[in-house]
């Protein structure tokens, strides 16, 4: 308003001065009036610019999902979204409501995104980014990032046809962030065009929790992009690593062996391996007259380290004595999954999606529960096949219906206690209706 009414008294003023010329010359002090009114405004609209120029680098962007799901069976386990509570298996939940703050300067980076739902608000990104202003080919990123391991990791949510990424995933990169620091390389011209790398160290703890010993995580992914244009083809595929340790917080670890698993009763302060080896490709192409598909892949192998009863990431506290009880679990893994998404038309695909997740590549079936053993329900091997429909109502709003049909296998027949119920199939089918709006 302020500037509106300047710009009104400067064209008073001017008619004044016009008004005047017809009957008498106007004073000096009448034209410095005007002058300084006309400097004012100058002064105003550069510094309107400046706060206009300062305003384009700020990017807001989020989305919120939200979704009813029924399950088999009361208080089911489940990688669809987190378990259900006790004596329910249907639910309506906001499961992602992300807002992202980006500055945006060209060469560096500031970008701040949360999580807000019905559990309450938590970080999810909190970095800094730079990049070199002669090739601008690389890049340096510092705080709260996604992983850089894989494929599905920073396939963004948003944009993920399924509604969760695979088992393996949320298993071995729960929250997919971590804090640390991470180089990356993407040449935009000559012969290594085609390759990306991205790369750096970790805290190894989970996200935003406190670092609890001296050893730092490595992980990084080397990437290949291939262009077919005139054949309407593209293949994407890498490479990764994750190479790091654990250190033992109790006198007691085992590590896997065929038969059961290997006790060592001086394990206090031991490092233990957490190596991750994986490779993924990506296929798109588009089919005439149906539509564009793509057929997405991943294999991830290697040693995970967690405790007698979960598979998950390994993150235990550091104590000056041994600590009572979570012995570490040293297990060998593989993982993989195949995702294919074929669209209809333009608001329209149909997805179909299989994964495998086995915790405990060296003991068979039958070995888990089999008497003498001391295998749990964290060495069972699932298989997830989900199928679904997605409709894109608009350029924000989409819908996706996915079902969700688990399968472990069974266990010894001997098996009792917890590992009883893995001697048949369990009720964990999930049925999910999200509803997502996405700016």
């Amino acid at each position: 308003m302020k500037y509106l009414a300047s710009l009104v008294c400067i064209l008073l003023l001017a008619s004044s001065l016009r008004a005047q010329e017809a009957n008498q010359p106007a004073t000096k002090e009448e034209v410095a009036e005007v002058k300084g009114a006309v400097e004012g405004i100058n002064e105003t609209m550069l510094e309107m610019k400046s706060t206009l120029d300062a305003l384009k680098k700020i990017k807001i962007s989020g989305y919120i999902q939200s979704q009813y799901q029924v399950a088999d069976s009361d208080g089911q386990a489940s990688f669809a979204g987190g378990n259900f509570a006790s004596g329910v298996h249907s639910r309506f939940s906001v499961r992602r409501g992300r807002v992202k703050f980006n500055y945006d300067n060209d060469l560096t980076q500031y970008v701040l995104q949360i999580d807000v739902t019905q559990g309450g608000v938590g970080i999810k990104d909190a970095y800094i980014s730079i990049k070199e202003p002669w090739m601008k080919t690389f890049s340096l990123t510092s705080g709260v990032f996604d992983r850089p391991f894989g494929f599905e990791i920073s396939y963004s949510s948003s944009s993920r046809e399924t509604p969760e990424r695979s088992r393996m995933y949320q298993v071995l990169f729960p929250g997919e962030r971590e804090l640390g620091v991470k180089i990356e390389a993407a040449p935009e011209k000559g012969p290594l065009s085609m390759f990306n790398f991205k790369g750096g160290f970790f805290n190894g703890v989970l996200g935003t929790a406190n670092e609890n010993d001296n050893n730092k995580d490595f992980i990084g992914r080397l990437g290949l992009s291939l262009p077919f244009d005139e054949a309407n083809l593209a293949i994407d595929g890498g490479a990764s690593l994750y190479s790091g340790k654990v250190r033992s917080n109790s006198n007691t670890s085992y590590t896997v062996g065929t038969t059961s698993f290997v006790k060592d009763t001086t394990a206090f302060g031991k490092y233990y391996d957490r190596t991750y080896i994986g490779g993924d490709v990506q296929v798109y192409y588009d089919l005439p007259v149906i539509g564009g598909f793509s057929l997405r892949g991943e294999y991830i192998t290697g040693e995970q380290p967690s405790t007698s009863t979960a598979i998950g990431f390994y993150n235990n506290a550091w104590g000056t004595t041994p600590a009572a009880g979570a012995p570490l679990y040293s297990r060998n893994f593989s993982g993989y999954y195949l995702n294919y998404v074929q669209n209809i038309g333009v608001s329209h695909q149909f997805v179909a999606k299989y994964d495998v997740f086995d915790p405990n590549t060296d003991v068979q079936t039958t070995g888990i529960g089999a008497p003498g053993t001391n295998f749990t329900q964290a060495d069972v091997k699932f298989t997830t096949l989900g199928l679904g429909w997605i409709y894109h109502w608009d350029a924000n709003v989409k819908f996706t219906v996915y079902y969700d049909m688990v399968t472990n296998e069974k266990v010894n027949t001997a098996a009792a206690g917890t590992l009883a119920m893995y001697k048949n199939d369990l009720k964990d089918n999930v049925l999910t209706v999200r509803m997502q709006y996405k700016f």
